[in-house]
């Protein structure tokens, strides 16, 4: 029998971050993580502090010595998942951010892009990035900061500073400032990499006016990007590979590598991905995103972009107090026989695919003198799956291609009301893995062929992966019903 090796995966999210030890049969043998606090300067600003991110990075890498796997043999690869538009710029001198890192949440650049688009540009950026010119991407951020903070502007013309995503920010951290380097994945979220030339666009930076000695190299997920130099940390000289951002490392991990394969990754927003191998034209607010670059090949997705569907709960318990623990969710939306004619469109950040629309607010609609807390409850469980059914009709219209099944992944797939009631909406069979922690594996997989554990994508397939399969089991009255519901809420908040 082989002997088994361990990968060292990161999962750094929007809420907190994960370290995960994963052996070569794909199983989780250890996971820790840790929150990091989020920042609210004004109304639809998101922020986050990175050195907050890289501390408790460190903190988790130096916990993983605790595990008895470690202390007998070395970790072989460690990989990075992340959450993706998220934007950090940093002085490459002192190594400290010149302002708290941009969430991809955040709508402070919403006149900034509107401004844009009026002046024409729209259609050349989305033919370069396949991207639409929406605050969520990360290149308004970026030019906001250098807009806006006092200093930055004379450094980065100067050349003395970096901007990243998140796997950017972590990469340079890692290796103590020696490499600056991000995946094609990553850098394809941006607004300023070319997805048909595979490289960081010039006229794209002079629209946005950013120097191009801020960016990084920008490499396949499987390659070895550097190695752990942080003196602070242990695993010195391990080598990182498998930099993938999150949602991509869902599909992989979800092992959706033939066409018409589909996965939606249910977090603080929900990203669904179909895979198309090749670059295929994105429409009606659908965006081509890289799935993943591995061996200098590139590959290609549509993508869906659902801003709140996590954060809608987190807004439940947080702001309303309605529920104190997600585990409430369930019992209450069982505890009604239909949602009463109430619906809950969560556009806290605007919305995303298919509307695309910055200025849309949140509502509760179809409210009666007898709505209780289990009405919103499960509203705000429905809206998940009325936005995911949105994204696929999308993603099945402009692809020609008909979705047989949806895998699926994320906190909110325990939550077995809501899997059964996707399913529902959708009529084919949602399938929940075993494994909550796909994007990580994901990008496991990729850092396991980087290193040399795995030699192929059929080695992947071989191993084992639990699933737990919903059917759809509601009658099409009903779910014509349903839905229609949900589109007239949705046009209650859109603002034109």
């Amino acid at each position: 029998m082989t002997a088994l090796e361990y990968i060292i995966a990161i999962d750094q999210s929007t809420s907190g971050t994960k370290v995960l030890l994963v052996d070569s049969n794909g199983e989780i043998v250890y996971k820790n993580s840790l929150s990091h606090q989020q920042y609210y300067p004004q109304a639809g600003w998101v922020e986050h502090d990175s050195i907050e991110i890289y501390e408790n990075v460190k903190i988790l890498l130096k916990n993983v010595m605790t595990n008895p796997v470690v202390s007998a043999k070395q970790p072989k690869v460690l990989s990075i998942t992340n959450q993706r538009e998220t934007i950090v710029v940093w002085d490459k001198e002192t190594g400290l951010p010149v302002y708290n890192a941009i969430v991809w949440q955040c709508r402070r650049t919403s006149d900034m892009c509107t401004e844009l688009k009026t002046q024409g540009y729209e259609q050349k950026i989305y033919e370069k990035t396949g991207l639409t010119l929406d605050p969520y991407f990360s290149a308004s951020k970026v030019k906001w900061i250098i807009d806006n903070v006092d200093g930055v502007k004379e450094k980065a013309e100067a050349g003395k500073l970096l901007l990243g995503t998140i796997d950017s920010w972590l990469i340079w951290k890692l290796t103590d400032g020696r490499v600056h380097g991000t995946d094609y994945t990553n850098a394809s979220r941006t607004l300023l990499f070319n997805i048909r030339s595979l490289e960081w666009d010039q006229k794209l930076l002079d629209l946005f006016r950013i120097p191009k000695s801020m960016l990084p190299e920008v490499k396949s997920s499987d390659e070895i990007f550097g190695v752990i130099a942080d003196e602070e940390l242990p695993f010195l000289g391990l080598p990182i590979s498998g930099v993938i951002g999150d949602s991509q490392g869902a599909l992989f991990g979800q092992k959706c590598f033939e066409k018409g394969m589909a996965k939606a990754t249910y977090g603080t927003g929900t990203s669904v991905l179909m895979y198309t191998g090749d670059l295929v034209e994105g429409a009606n607010g659908l965006v081509t995103s890289i799935s993943w670059g591995i061996g200098g090949k590139v590959d290609y997705a549509l993508e869906g972009i659902i801003h709140s569907t996590g954060d809608t709960i987190n807004w439940l318990k947080d702001q309303l107090g309605i529920i104190q623990n997600v585990n409430e969710l369930e019992p209450l939306a069982n505890s009604l026989s239909s949602n009463g004619g109430v619906y809950l469109v969560p556009a806290f950040v605007g919305l995303g695919a298919p509307y695309w629309d910055s200025y849309a607010r949140a509502a509760i609609v179809g409210m009666r003198r007898n709505t209780e807390k289990a009405h919103i409850v499960r509203a705000a469980l429905e809206s998940t799956a009325y936005q995911v059914k949105d994204v696929i009709g999308l993603i099945q219209e402009e692809s020609k291609i008909h979705i047989k099944k949806l895998n699926v992944d994320g906190g909110a797939t325990r939550n077995n009301f809501l899997m059964q009631f996707q399913a529902d909406m959708l009529g084919v069979d949602v399938c929940v893995s075993e494994i909550s922690e796909l994007s990580a594996i994901g990008s496991v997989y990729l850092a396991g062929i980087g290193v040399g554990i795995w030699q192929s994508l059929e080695d992947i397939e071989k191993l084992k992966q639990e699933q737990c399969t919903y059917h759809s089991l509601m009658g099409n009255a009903l779910k014509e019903a349903n839905f229609q519901g949900w589109i007239e809420a949705i046009g209650t908040v859109l603002s034109k």
